[in-house]
């Protein structure tokens, strides 16, 4: 059977590999060249102190951005009226940020990803282990007693 070769599988096999927020609207490209994973995130209006990458768990990669309060916030100016508020209008804190999470694959230097902001794209590279890996085979000695 194929699939257990396939770089698929884990989507059958294993838990979450990619979560998000509910309302997150911050798109996401995940591109494999044979040297790394490269995710390009929108983040539009968001500077590079409200951004924050990091990896949990081992090998989750968890991208957050929380907006910081601009000049008038919803509600702190008495003669302003709020019309429409799409792009999080003066709403602070985690109501105008996004979360995203992805598991990587098991070839990725965690210690070395890099990230980087520019016109409104986050690009995050997360370099592969391109050493060969060890056969995970171990021969186990046979004793007649335990």
């Amino acid at each position: 059977m194929a699939l257990f070769g396939d770089p698929f599988r884990r989507f059958f096999w294993s838990p979450t590999i990619y979560r998000t927020t509910p309302g997150s609207s911050a798109l996401l490209d995940w591109i494999e060249s044979p040297d790394a994973h490269i995710f390009k995130i929108n983040v539009p209006g968001f500077s590079k102190d409200e951004i924050k990458v990091q990896v949990e768990e081992g090998n989750v990669l968890v991208i957050k951005a929380e907006a910081k309060e601009e000049g008038g916030g919803r509600g702190k100016e008495k003669d302003v009226v709020w019309h429409v508020a799409e792009r999080g209008g003066g709403i602070t804190g985690k109501a105008a940020g996004f979360s995203r999470e992805i598991e990587l694959p098991e070839d990725v230097k965690a210690d070395q990803i890099r990230a980087s902001v520019e016109n409104g794209v986050l690009t995050v590279v997360v370099p592969k282990d391109t050493t060969p890996k060890s056969s995970k085979v171990r021969n186990v000695n046979v004793t007649s007693k335990l």
